[in-house]
This record gives C-alpha cells, sequence and structure tokens, in this order.
C-alpha cells in the first residue's frame, strides 16, 4: 500500500515543531497536501514527495553520491514507490539502491526528518514529466563500518565518503542537521 497523503502531512507536522521557521517557506506544499491528491505518486503534479538519506559515519564523513540525471553530488534519494510502507523504509531503500550499502548496517537517528526542502524540478520530456516541485524529506542515520558496494548506475555515477564541511558547502545546511538531529524517535 503507498504511503498516504496523512503520513506525508503528520511527518510535515513533526518537522515543523522542530523547525518552525520554516513554516512559511513550506507553506505550499502545507496547502497542497491539504487537498490531498496523492503524493506518493510520482505522475502526481504539481508536486510529489521524494526522500532522501543523510548517511553519517564515524561523526566525522557523510555519504554523498553523484547524480546522473542532474549532474550535481547530493545525497542520496528518489521518488516513493508504491510498495513503500514510511517514510523512513523508502529513505533506507533509495540509500542502499543507490550506494550499494548493506541496510543492516545504518541506523536510523531519529524519525522526525532533519530536512524538508521544497523545489522546483525541470521537465523531463523523455518521462513524460512536465516542470514540476518535490517535497524532499530527508532522514539522518548513522554507521560505524558501512562501505559503498556496487552503486545503481542508472542513477549515479558515484558513492563517496565526504569530510563534513565539504559535505555542507555541497549539499548546505541539511549536512549540519543529520549531525544534531536528537536521538529520540517520535
Amino acid at each position: 500500500m503507498a504511503i498516504s497523503d496523512a503520513v506525508i502531512s503528520d511527518a510535515l507536522a513533526f518537522y515543523l515543531e522542530r523547525f518552525p521557521e520554516e513554516a512559511e517557506q513550506l507553506s505550499e506544499p502545507l496547502r497542497l497536501l491539504g487537498q490531498g491528491a496523492g503524493f506518493a505518486s510520482r505522475r502526481s503534479f504539481p508536486m510529489h514527495v521524494t526522500v532522501g538519506a543523510l548517511l553519517v559515519r564515524d561523526d566525522s564523513e557523510i555519504l554523498l553520491i553523484e547524480h546522473l540525471a542532474y549532474g550535481i553530488t547530493l545525497q542520496p534519494g528518489g521518488h516513493l514507490e508504491p510498495t513503500d510502507i514510511t517514510l523512513t523504509a523508502a529513505a533506507v531503500r533509495e540509500l542502499t539502491e543507490e550506494t550499494g550499502i548493506d541496510g543492516s548496517q545504518i541506523s536510523l537517528v531519529s524519525s522526525v526528518p532533519a530536512y524538508v526542502d521544497y523545489g522546483m524540478v525541470p521537465a523531463r520530456p523523455e518521462k513524460d514529466e512536465p516542470e514540476h516541485y518535490h517535497l524532499d524529506i530527508g532522514y539522518a542515520f548513522t554507521t560505524d563500518r558501512a562501505e559503498v558496494g556496487q552503486i545503481q548506475e542508472t542513477e549515479v555515477t558515484g558513492a563517496s565518503w565526504y569530510s563534513l564541511d565539504l559535505a555542507e558547502r555541497l549539499v548546505g545546511h541539511r549536512v549540519a542537521r543529520a549531525i544534531s538531529a536528537p536521538a529520540k524517535a517520535r
């Protein structure tokens, strides 16, 4: 069963409890979620939900990928699948698919998202997708020993561990949030 709009709304509400200063910039996705249009589906326009995974190793490195379609460095993540049961499980699925990391070697830091980004995605005519928005909900994970395995070459061109300083320059404030995320689950 696909993840419901109610589950997505709850995740956003928990996030905004922790980061109320972001309410204004997330007002449009909140409005759209209130209309209930199946935002877990990649075919939902003008917006659908994606997930991201910030995996921190030994409190000193973070795993980032080289995204094939966008040609940039960012955290592993992607679209929800109809078989995904939770947002965190979807984030783990994307992480393991794209990087070959063994999922049994990672731990969720908090069920409250570490970041939520709302941004425009350019049209992709080859996928019959118009210009649209992604509501990207990202979670923090930790590991002591996970190593990159076989990458998903259809979506990424590489996966590497980056120092926290360099990673923050590449992907922004979400790195600091992954390090400082409270280790309490809801």
